[in-house]
């Protein structure tokens, strides 16, 4: 690999850091080529990029970066590194649990991840971060949070209403027999009235 190729590389690592929200460093060395093949169809699968890089390049990208601070993960970078990027902040973190489980090896493990600008180093953190909620998860969380003693007030506004106009239907329906009883009480009295005229 030539100068200008390395830097080519560095260049297009630089920018994945730098847009990258959620960014893995894990180890996958150790596959075959069937398990490696299989590691790659599940981040597709679930919308997880996969890349094998040189330390020596992505340190280099690292280091160019200003806006993130990657120095915590330069001791990190040795044997094999490989970075898994993911719109979604547990992507990889579930993408490594469930390869694992199903194929009984020792990689893919967690090198260290940074997610949404916070650090996380080793693989004893890939609980944490497999339960990880995104923003836009904890958004929506919020959002339904505040909806609920709003629907729980309009709801209960609704049957009130329902519940008042019964009362005022049941109460109307009152009235008008109370007035057609009145009429006829006063329908007999006055019969009653001309009947002892009439003795």
């Amino acid at each position: 690999m030539n100068r200008e190729q390395k830097k080519n590389i560095i260049d297009e690592l630089s920018i994945k850091l730098r847009e990258g929200k959620n960014i893995y460093f894990t180890k996958i060395s150790g596959l075959d080529s069937v398990q490696t093949a299989s590691l790659r169809k599940l981040c597709f699968d679930r919308d997880v990029s996969l890349l094998v890089v040189k330390n020596r390049l992505l340190k280099k990208a690292m280091e160019n970066q200003k806006e993130k601070d990657f120095s915590s993960f330069y001791d990190l970078l040795k044997e094999n590194t490989s970075i898994m990027i993911s719109e979604s902040s547990n992507n990889p973190a579930r993408v490594i649990k469930d390869f694992l489980k199903k194929n009984d090896t020792e990689t893919p493990i967690i090198k260290g991840a940074h997610i949404e600008n916070e650090i996380y180093l080793g693989h004893d953190q890939i609980d944490v971060l497999a339960t990880l909620k995104s923003k836009e998860e904890l958004i929506g969380e919020v959002v339904t949070l505040l909806q609920s003693p709003i629907k729980n007030l309009l709801s209960s506004l609704n049957s009130s209403s329902a519940n008042i106009s019964g009362i005022l239907k049941s109460l109307s329906g009152k009235k008008e027999d109370v007035t057609i009883n009145k009429k006829k009480s006063s329908d007999n009295s006055s019969s009653d009235d001309t009947s002892n005229e009439e003795k």
